[in-house]
């Protein structure tokens, strides 16, 4: 190993590897800036011995099959965690799950009333109900909790809490249907919630205290928020994908129907408002206020991961047709100006997931002020660029694929900038970027080896060669259930124009983890059933989606999206050791999400896991274990209509990982 590596990585494990005990004198200090004062005692006291952490080992678990029916109805935790310290000892964790609600739940106001967890509101902040059924109006709520960040702020002033306060912050994708089974994907604006936590310093246990739904009446709402990440500087970077097409608005049926619950006019939301980057800032009182950048392309945003420089933004795009994106903010810290890039994928090998370099080419500078301008100002596609969806026969317009289809389009003169950032899946296709990835979803960082992983949870259309929808640079075989691929980042990068690229953490190739490449049973797409009804091998990932890393831990978390696995899981896999371990199974039909790895907060380490939509039910996949598992789904999630936001702990007390003697 070379020494700039063993340097990376104690400089990593340094600032993210839990914060050392403070000096004595440092306690008054340290209650002037906003410690509390149970934290200010516990650093005034007399220094103890600490066991340092060295390494960690997970002993994964079985999936859970219908002799237990009962274990595949619920989120299901049979495994555990060897903690080994410095000292030569070691100490052994069993793993467990615990939420902080089921949606739907009444939970704290912080003032004393109830609020409903996951439910919705339209622009003015009022309930939207669903009346679906005559006699059972009631609130929506999502059965869909997706993106969460746990986070401290060192001035918290919250109310209720007896221990450490913490904060959480929810998103909620979408609600899969109304009481009358009517298809609902996307048609309400997505909530947002700061959770207030107390941490109990003896046992790390996190219990609620307060639940605080953020007002998003600023940013005309939110549409489908998917993963997210907290960034370096304690804020949470929500996201929207699937952003609606500014060419079909007026017949979009989702739109519409998301216009009609969040103003009370179908036609009055303009889809350039949506497929942006949402930032949430939480305050010291665990409220919370967002704002959106206009300025990171509008895609089908997924997740986002800034580096370590506070600057660089790699995102993922859960896209048929999608592309891998860069932006370099002009300041750290700020995300509100930069300039963005597209890769372009120069393959290496078409074998399975495949292999590529990449390179970088540039879209626009733009601030998303200036952006949100346009939009306000009532700009349309027809400004932009000129779309068709039949050939024209016109040599002036470029044949693209956009979303599976093709689409033949021309910029209008001086629509670059419009173009890049409201039109940035059509632009980047037509200035040439590899446009051809599918559902690129989650992504993340290994600060100490500066690498980052992104997922792509199904290999398919758009990636394989001499599919109707591949746009030509990506030619690849699969698997169909997806990878994990490994992407290193370099400095001293040029972009397609010959200009520097003002970054240290630019990707310069991508490949597939080894370990984390899916395999499909019968060899490709639903060809072949084990006696459960998977498609893939339920011992290896399949459609891998969340993505988190743990610089402590030296371990890659990804959580599943299946459709070929019965039961979606949680898994960990050390970079290290290259061990895969199963470390928790989801209610069969339901999704892995939430997905956020907490070193250390006031010496305990957490896995933030939520799960959606359980007992989602596919033909095919959960035909022989229907009968049996939805009666029991229905009675442990609200007839299916909620759904758990909770952690990955250890029981009885939660995870340290530097022991006190």
């Amino acid at each position: 190993m070379s020494d700039q590596t063993v340097n990376a990585r104690r400089r990593a494990l340094k600032i993210l590897g839990g914060a050392p005990m403070l000096p004595l004198g440092a306690a008054a200090a340290s209650l002037a800036g906003g410690m509390s004062a149970m934290e200010a005692a516990f650093a005034a006291a007399p220094r103890r011995k600490t066991a340092a952490f060295a390494s960690a080992t997970f002993t994964g678990m079985a999936a859970p099959t219908l002799d237990n029916a009962a274990a595949m109805a619920t989120t299901t935790v049979a495994s555990s965690l060897k903690v080994s310290y410095a000292d030569g000892t070691a100490q052994d964790y069993t793993l467990a799950y615990q939420p902080f609600f089921v949606t739907g739940d009444l939970v704290p106001d912080g003032k004393g009333g109830k609020v409903l967890a996951g439910g919705y509101y339209d622009i003015q902040n009022r309930p939207i109900v669903d009346n679906s059924v005559p006699g059972k109006a009631r609130q929506f709520y999502s059965d869909a909790p997706d993106g969460s960040s746990l986070l401290t702020l060192r001035n918290a002033k919250a109310r209720g809490v007896k221990g450490n306060t913490v904060f959480a912050v929810v998103q909620f994708e979408y609600t899969s249907r109304d009481q009358a089974d009517a298809e609902m994907h996307g048609m309400l604006p997505s909530p947002i919630a700061v959770l207030t936590l107390d941490q109990d310093p003896k046992t790390g246990k996190l219990s609620l205290v307060r639940y605080h739904n953020v007002d998003t009446s600023g940013v005309n709402g939110l549409w489908i928020t998917c993963g997210a990440s907290l960034s370096p500087w304690n804020t949470h970077l929500s996201s929207e994908e699937y952003e609606p097409d500014a060419a079909k608005a007026s017949t979009d049926k989702k739109l519409r129907g998301f216009s009609q619950h969040l103003y009370g006019d179908a036609g009055r939301a303009n889809p350039y408002h949506y497929g942006h980057l949402p930032e949430v800032t939480v305050h010291p009182d665990g409220t919370g206020s967002i704002r959106k950048h206009y300025c990171l392309g509008r895609i089908s945003h997924e997740l986002v991961q800034v580096m370590p420089d506070e600057r660089t933004v790699l995102m993922g795009d859960d896209a048929t047709n999608g592309g891998l994106f860069l932006f370099i903010a002009d300041r750290p810290r700020d995300l509100s100006a930069g300039k963005l890039y597209v890769a372009k994928w120069h393959q290496t090998s078409g074998t399975g997931p495949g292999a590529a370099t990449l390179s970088w080419m540039p879209l626009g500078s733009a601030s998303s002020d200036e952006i949100r301008k346009l939009v306000d100002g009532g700009i349309k596609i027809a400004d932009i660029m000129d779309v068709q969806f039949k050939d024209p026969e016109d040599s002036s317009f470029t044949r693209i694929l956009f979303d599976g289809k093709p689409n033949w389009v021309k910029l209008k003169p001086g629509q670059e900038k419009a173009a890049a950032f409201l039109e940035t899946h059509r632009y980047a296709a037509l200035v040439g970027g590899s446009l051809g990835f599918t559902k690129m979803e989650g992504t993340t960082v290994n600060i100490a080896d500066k690498k980052a992983y992104s997922a792509i949870s199904r290999i398919e259309t758009s990636m394989l060669a001499g599919n109707a929808a591949n746009a030509g640079d990506i030619r690849v075989e699969g698997p169909y259930s997806g990878a994990v691929y490994e992407l290193n980042l370099r400095g001293a990068q040029s972009d397609q124009a010959g200009a520097r690229i003002d970054s240290e953490w630019v990707p310069v190739d991508m490949a597939p983890v080894p370990a984390l490449v899916s395999e499909d049973l019968g060899g490709g797409p639903k060809k072949a059933q084990d006696a459960l009804g998977n498609y893939a091998n339920p011992d290896k990932v399949a459609t891998p989606d969340n993505l988190k890393f743990s610089e402590t831990l030296r371990t890659l978390f990804v959580g599943e999206d299946s459709n070929t696995h019965v039961n979606n899981f949680l898994w960990a896999y050390n970079v290290d050791t290259k061990q895969l371990s199963r470390v928790l199974s989801c209610p069969a039909g339901a999704e892995s999400t939430g997905l956020h790895a907490v070193d250390e907060i006031h010496g305990w380490t957490y896995i933030m896991s939520n799960f959606q939509h359980a007992g989602d039910w596919e033909k095919g996949l959960h035909d022989k274990v229907k009968g049996t598992l939805d009666p029991l789904v229905r009675a442990n999630y609200k007839d299916r209509f909620g759904a758990a936001v909770g952690y990955l702990t250890a029981t009885p007390s939660a995870l340290r990982l530097n022991r006190r003697a």
